[in-house]
Formats: structure tokens, sequence, C-alpha cells
């Protein structure tokens, strides 16, 4: 079994940073990859960013530039860290993360439980 554990989220204005954090635990050989996706009220949940085990990260256009994913393979941790926060970036912020369990050798994807991250003055 593995969770995905979230940390970071909170209130913040605009302008603002913010840098969210997610810890997978359980028995865990290998990342592939971890990212973050959001779902605002109202919205559709969406992607937001991914990076693999190996470091390469993708955006949503609506973020490029601002926010930046990074994992630490020896922490199974990702970041997404956010900056010039918008309004429109309030969301709840969801972790997932793909890999191989250890023993099995089965691949497993899972999702946190979600952070609110909410902007405003």
């Amino acid at each position: 079994q593995v969770q995905l554990a979230e940390s970071g989220g909170g209130l913040v204005q605009p302008g603002g940073s913010l840098t969210l954090s997610c810890a997978a635990s359980g028995d865990i050989i290998r990342i592939n990859a971890m990212g973050w996706e959001r779902e605002a009220p109202g919205k559709q949940r969406e992607l937001v960013a991914t990076v693999t085990g190996g470091g390469v990260a993708d955006y949503a256009d609506s973020v490029k530039g601002r926010f930046t994913i990074s994992i630490n393979n020896a922490k199974n941790t990702v970041y997404l860290q956010m900056s010039s926060l918008k309004s429109e970036d309030t969301a709840v912020y969801y972790c997932n993360g793909k890999g191989v369990l250890g023993g099995s050798g089965f691949r497993f994807e899972t999702w946190g439980q979600g952070t609110q991250v909410t902007v405003s003055s």
C-alpha cells in the first residue's frame, strides 16, 4: 500500500509564493513519475505539473514560468514551488504518484487527499 501525504497549502496574497510538498510512503522500489492536479470550485480537475523520476518536468500552459516542480528520489517526495500566484490558482491541489511496488513488482498509481490553496487579498 502506497500513501501520499501533502503539505504546504494555505492562504496567500496575489503575487505571493507558496511551496507544496508530497511524500510517498510504503513499499516502493521505484517512483516513475509524480505530479500535481488541482480542482477549483465548479471546474474540472486539471493537470498542473508532472515530473518523471529522472527529473523531466512538464507544465500546464496556465502555470508555465510561475510554477516549478521537482523531485527528491531519495525521499520519494515531490515539490511544487508556486510564485506570482493569482486568484485563479485557488483550488484544492492533489498529489499523484506512479511507480513500482517492492516485493510484487506491481505498478501502482495513487493520489493524496488534497491540500487547499487560496489566493486572496
